[in-house]
């Protein structure tokens, strides 16, 4: 009898993905505390649930067996390094857990700052009443950048509350839920349409610092910027001297080029931002979600199956 493959999870024994114990009616499961076990763990397979993914490449040359690598997370930035996208192994992701719950996340943002919330709790804060006018979000415009499925989710939400929608993509397509997708050429002209910009690109080669001093300068004094892509897509330099001189109304961040974000950052105290600490889609149960995903690969990786969520590692992002 053909012996179970070996999956390796990078994180703690002590403390279990929850629901992963079901993944050993097809594999063999070890845990690796950190990269230097993994490297001399024999694996077939690599589970990053915990962990520094940016390690892998120095182990890479002891991983000689491996044949697949799930990550518990959507994004693979980080993951990626030359020896692995030039290799044969397959990778996959967490795509779809997350996706729901991230575009109510930015819903949310687009509310608030469409009814002014930020400026009505400062006022609070201070027993300040102070009538104001607020706008509506219906018949105004949301551009996503980045139209994958965290970008179409939130699209959709957008389209029910009365928004109007458009995009900006890698290359020119309809979209059913998007509709038509413009080419990254157009970026600026289509971000100088926008009352609301999101960014949910991944962060490859190609879309590094996309959002730089001229993006922002395209985009409409009153606009307001969400980003729950990777804070690499932005120069962040230049997003905050937008905000600061009046280039933009305001911003929700999730993600941040350095992250935790530090202390010393002016983004913690600017009034016209929102600083949450990547986590816009951390909603309750979806660890166990991600598990789920990770238990029928590992079925299916037993059995010789297609894995779902492939990831295209030379373009950086999920495609099936």
């Amino acid at each position: 009898m053909t012996e179970a493959p070996l999956v390796v999870v990078l994180g703690e024994a002590a403390d279990p993905p929850p629901g992963i114990e079901a993944a050993e009616r097809d594999v063999r499961l070890r845990y690796a505390a950190d990269i230097e076990q993994l490297a001399a763990s024999g694996a077939d397979a690599v589970y990053f649930w915990d962990g520094a993914r940016e390690e892998l490449a120095s182990a890479w040359p002891s991983l000689e067996r491996v044949r697949w690598i799930q990550t518990a997370s959507a994004g693979v930035d980080g993951l990626l390094f030359p020896g692995l996208v030039d290799s044969d192994v397959v990778v996959t992701n967490a795509r779809g857990v997350f996706d729901e719950p991230i575009a109510e996340w930015v819903i949310g943002m687009l509310l608030a700052f469409s009814t002014d919330t930020p400026t009505t709790l400062s006022l609070q804060r201070e027993a300040r009443w102070e009538h104001r006018e607020t706008r509506r979000l219906a018949g105004s415009r949301l551009v996503v950048v980045g139209p994958g499925p965290i970008g179409r989710a939130a699209a959709r939400k957008a389209r029910a509350l009365g928004m109007e929608v458009a995009a900006v993509g890698r290359t020119a397509r309809e979209d059913p839920d998007l509709g038509t997708v413009a080419p990254i050429e157009r970026l600026h002209e289509v971000l100088a349409t926008a009352d609301h910009v999101l960014d949910a690109m991944p962060l490859t080669p190609a879309t590094s610092g996309v959002f730089d001093a001229a993006a922002f300068a395209a985009m409409q004094a009153s606009a307001v910027f969400v980003n729950v892509g990777r804070g690499g897509t932005v120069d962040e330099p230049a997003m905050i001297e937008a905000l600061r001189a009046g280039g933009i109304a305001g911003a929700a961040l999730d993600v941040f080029a350095q992250e935790p974000l530090p202390p010393e950052s002016p983004l913690w105290s600017m009034p016209n931002v929102v600083v949450s600490p990547h986590m816009c889609g951390d909603h309750f149960g979806w660890e166990r979600e991600v598990v789920d995903i990770f238990v029928d690969n590992a079925g299916r990786f037993a059995r010789g199956e297609p894995l779902r969520n492939l990831v295209d590692t030379r373009l950086g992002f999920g495609v099936g």
